[in-house]
């Protein structure tokens, strides 16, 4: 076959696709192949360069982030104005979901460390397809409640474990003087 026609004819190998991407992660492992689509035709891609801001603290926020690749830094800013870092995420993870349901500032800002691409799922969206398709937003919802309550729970876990620790070391500084 000639090479210029063969690249018309090669479809785009599965695990490449956008809703492959989409079906991996744990927001919406639960979707159906036919949700999976319309969610797909919700999103939006977006491509950054190394060290791009995605969105800064204080910002009004919209929506969500997915990371299809690449890698972001999420931090804040103390008192001095010197960055401190809250977390780096890569490919699957995702970010600034507290936006999509409720209008908010952002809590903290976003930075790529490379190129990276972004899939970005926003409240406006979110809103016009439930009402095209409540049943699909629902789905949607439900995920993000379910992911967001093991992270909360996590958290306060996390927050347990901490006050544990600072009790712990209150105690024996107290035995020791």
């Amino acid at each position: 076959m000639d090479p210029i026609w063969s690249n018309i004819f090669r479809k785009t190998p599965e695990k490449d696709s956008l809703a492959y991407f989409l079906s991996q992660l744990p927001l919406f492992s639960e979707l159906t192949p036919k949700e999976i689509t319309l969610l797909e035709n919700l999103v939006h891609v977006r491509s950054y360069r190394n060290h791009e801001t995605v969105f800064e603290e204080g910002d009004p926020g919209s929506g969500m982030y997915m990371i299809r690749t690449g890698s972001v830094c999420i931090f804040s800013r103390n008192p001095q104005g010197a960055e401190e870092e809250l977390a780096r995420l890569g490919p699957g993870d995702f970010f600034g979901e507290t936006t999509l349901t409720a209008p908010a500032q952002r809590s903290a800002s976003a930075r790529t460390l490379e190129a990276t691409e972004l899939v970005g799922l926003f409240r406006s969206d979110l809103m016009e397809a439930a009402q095209d398709n409540p049943k699909v937003a629902s789905h949607l919802l439900f995920g993000l409640t379910r992911v967001m309550s093991e992270r909360l729970q996590a958290a306060s876990l996390e927050l347990r474990r901490l006050q544990n620790l600072v009790g712990e070391q209150s105690s024996s500084e107290t035995v020791e003087t």
